[in-house]
C-alpha cells in the first residue's frame, strides 16, 4: 500500500514518547494503529478525542451492530470515501449484514431487499449526509421506533461516520 499520496506525515507508533499513553489506550482498543490513527497521531488531543468518540459509538451504545455498519457503509458511499466503505465490509460481515445489502447499499435507491426498520434508518443517513437537514417527518417515524437515547446514539453514529469519511477524504487517506 502506497501511501504517498496522503497530505499529512504518517506518525509511526514509538517513534514519539509523548503519544505513548493514546497509543496504548488505541491498541487497547483497536487492537493496531491503523492508517487513520499514524494520521490522526499528528495531533495528540485530535487523536485522543477521536479514539474516545469513536469507541464510544461503535462499542458503547445500544444500536445493533448490524445496522451501525450499514448506517456507517451508507455515509462512505455518499461521501466518496472508499477507505472507510472496504474497512467496514468485515465489520458489516461479522455483524451479520449480508453481502447482497452491502452491495445493495451503494446503489442510489434504496432496495426492496432492506426490511422497514433499515430502510428507515437508511433514509435516516441519506438525508443527514446529503442534505445535513432531517425532515420532521423523518424524526417522526424515527422517533416512534426509537427511545430518545436510541435515537441521539442513531444520530451520533450517522455524525461521527460523516466526520470520519470527510476526514479521510480531505487528507486523501486511501488503500
Amino acid at each position: 500500500m502506497s501511501t504517498d499520496h496522503i497530505r499529512v506525515p504518517l506518525v509511526a507508533a514509538g517513534t514519539n514518547s509523548q503519544l505513548q499513553a493514546i497509543e496504548a489506550r488505541i491498541m487497547a482498543e483497536r487492537g493496531r494503529i491503523s492508517l487513520l490513527y499514524q494520521v490522526l497521531l499528528n495531533s495528540e488531543p485530535i487523536a485522543q478525542g477521536w479514539e474516545q468518540m469513536l469507541t464510544a459509538v461503535r462499542n458503547k451504545t445500544s444500536v445493533a451492530p448490524g445496522h451501525r455498519e450499514m448506517m456507517i457503509l451508507r455515509v462512505a458511499v455518499l461521501n466518496n470515501a472508499e477507505f472507510e466503505f472496504d474497512a467496514h465490509i468485515p465489520h458489516a460481515l461479522k455483524a451479520g449484514v449480508s453481502q447482497e445489502k452491502i452491495d445493495l447499499i451503494k446503489h442510489v435507491e434504496l432496495s426492496d431487499q432492506f426490511n422497514e426498520q433499515e430502510r428507515l434508518l437508511l433514509s435516516l443517513t441519506d438525508r443527514m449526509t446529503k442534505d445535513v437537514v432531517v425532515p420532521d417527518n423523518l424524526m417522526i417515524e424515527l422517533s416512534s421506533h426509537y427511545s430518545p437515547k436510541e435515537v441521539v446514539e442513531i444520530v451520533a453514529t450517522i455524525a461521527a461516520y460523516n466526520m470520519v469519511s470527510r476526514f479521510l477524504v480531505a487528507l486523501n487517506i486511501k488503500h
